[in-house]
């Protein structure tokens, strides 16, 4: 895999990145590209890197990068919004149609955890997009918040919210707090994040309040309605605790466009190792799906130009 340090700017500010090519990239045409998107509390460096080593082989140019406020992507620090995520990964799309390398007409998305959703949301307005991966993600925040907490946690939370709401007014700025505090990780979860994802460079920087109202008003269901055509890939851990099985399965009932829904023998991230049988396993289905997704794009403008 080849890599190219890269930047563009989503409403102005500069965010890095990364380009990942083939080792044997054909230098006078063009290639499929996949942008790997991460979740929450995520980076460039780990998941998406993971995804564009095993993508890159299959031939296909892939794009990472650090969200706003992450790593040395310029942003506020501590401000983590689903709908600011969204703008960037919108903009990362445009960054690639401007790269030569890449065939415009296909360029897909994997998001994963809560990127998952925010590939959504971006898919629904981005004619762009030809092919859409959602991975071990939660669908509707509301509801997923309240399947993780008891109900008297979930009044306190409406009432922090509210309560940070009139700060943000009086005051003009979200307080920081644990980025855990109502995104609490199950055991598993917890262990392989001390393990291998606290020492990456900017993790567990506290996370304004503001962020749990971010949640809350997510609704990629209601998104997924819009999309008619593009192609969607649904892939989520049979054990998964942080974000139940059910998520993948309201968000498979609810899509209208052609939809894959492929169950992973695993939880949250216990098989996120490039080693592992079942990530590559995934991936293996990942390269199978953008392959008919894009061979589906191709002949869909070919009628169009006849």
């Amino acid at each position: 895999m080849i890599e190219k340090n890269i930047h563009f700017y989503s409403e102005g500010l500069k965010l890095r990145g990364t380009l990942y090519y083939p080792e044997n990239i054909d230098e006078k045409g063009t290639s499929p590209a996949i942008i790997a998107n991460s979740g929450y509390q995520g980076f460039n460096e780990f998941y998406p890197r993971m995804f564009a080593k095993k993508m890159t082989e299959a031939g296909y140019i892939c794009l990472g990068f650090d969200y706003r406020g992450f790593a040395d992507s310029e942003g506020e620090k501590g401000t983590v919004l689903i709908e600011q995520q969204v703008e960037d990964i919108n903009n990362a799309v445009t960054f690639l149609q401007f790269q030569e390398e890449v065939d415009h007409n296909r360029i897909g998305l994997i998001g994963w955890g809560m990127g998952a959703a925010n590939v959504i949301l971006v898919t629904e307005n981005n004619e762009n997009v030809a092919a859409v991966a959602s991975l071990n993600g939660f669908y509707n925040g509301e509801r997923w918040l309240k399947s993780i907490h008891s109900y008297k946690e979930w009044i306190q939370i409406l009432e922090t919210v509210k309560a940070d709401r009139i700060q943000r007014v009086v005051e003009g700025e979200s307080q920081l707090v644990d980025p855990f505090i109502h995104y609490p990780l199950d055991p598993a979860t917890k262990d392989y994040v001390e393990k291998e994802l606290s020492s990456v460079y900017g993790f567990g920087y506290k996370t304004r309040l503001q962020f749990t109202e971010s949640i809350i008003n997510l609704n990629a269901e209601r998104s997924v309605q819009e999309i008619e055509s593009t192609p969607l890939f649904i892939g989520h851990g049979e054990e998964n605790i942080l974000h139940p099985y059910e998520e993948a399965l309201a968000l498979y009932d609810s899509a209208c466009s052609p939809k894959t829904l492929f169950t992973i023998k695993g939880k949250h991230n216990d098989f996120m190792y490039s080693d592992h049988p079942e990530f590559n396993l995934l991936c293996k289905h990942l390269v199978t799906f953008f392959e008919r997704a894009f061979e589906h794009e191709d002949s869909r403008i070919r009628k169009e130009n006849m």
